[in-house]
């Protein structure tokens, strides 16, 4: 069982309890299909880039410096994750309303190219805590939307991977860093009751630095463009 460090855990309770009290008037409104408040259960596929940018520093006294400083073109890609996403939306009238999710995603940073069949970093937890403006609009009984909005990418956990261990890496830090997400997709409500179907995309411009240590010195630096596409579908209550 993956034991997460305490920084994790506060985050996550944090966000959950959050969520919690966004969504609390649920208990006290019936459904409705033109209600202020939407909640949205989704399954999300998170799928990354993790290009490296640009190399920010080599220690070649360091066994993974060294190695690292012999390849002309170092190149990563980040693993491809599904999650489950819960979603809070409040209306501010019929077509302008502000939207916030909550999940955590795992990934693995792995080399391609001249990098191929390497493992560098493991258990890369992300909290992508996103807020966004949407505009709507009423098709029938289909309701697009698009939506903007700051995003957070809290990188709460990570580890070296297979390879680095093996080239001495004993701790890896990504940073977590401000982005943008542009988001679209559609409501589709069932009757007036308030439950609904949704389909959601959201492409984040998002980037990350990633240290490797060989105990206290410091082996690698690397600046990589995530910038993920988050596919979501689910159901949807709005009261």
């Amino acid at each position: 069982m993956t034991k997460f460090p305490s920084a994790t855990v506060t985050a996550i309770v944090s966000a959950v309890l959050a969520l919690a009290a966004l969504a609390a008037p649920v208990a006290a409104h019936a459904g409705s299909a033109d209600g202020k408040w939407q909640i949205k259960v989704l399954g999300t596929a998170v799928l990354p880039d993790g290009k490296i940018k640009s190399v920010l520093a080599v220690n070649t006294a360091t066994t993974l410096g060294a190695t690292i400083a012999t390849v002309a073109n170092p190149q990563t890609v980040v693993s491809d994750n599904g999650v489950p996403t819960l979603a809070v939306e409040y209306f501010f009238s019929p077509t302008v309303s502000v939207e916030t999710i909550c999940c955590v995603t795992k990934h693995r940073v792995n080399g391609v190219g001249a990098l191929g069949g390497t493992n560098l970093i493991n258990d890369v937890y992300i909290v992508p805590a996103t807020v966004t403006l949407k505009l709507h609009a009423q098709l029938g009984p289909i309701k697009p939307y698009v939506g903007v909005g700051p995003s957070l990418f809290l990188q709460l956990h990570s580890k070296p991977g297979v390879t680095s261990t093996a080239l001495g890496i004993t701790r890896t830090k990504l940073s977590s860093d401000v982005g943008v997400a542009f988001q679209a997709g559609c409501d589709i409500p069932l009757g007036k009751s308030g439950f609904g179907l949704s389909l959601d995309a959201k492409k984040y411009l998002m980037t990350t630095n990633a240290h490797f240590y060989q105990g206290a010195t410091e082996a690698l630096a690397t600046h990589h463009t995530l910038n993920p596409l988050l596919l979501s579908a689910g159901v949807s209550y709005r009261f």
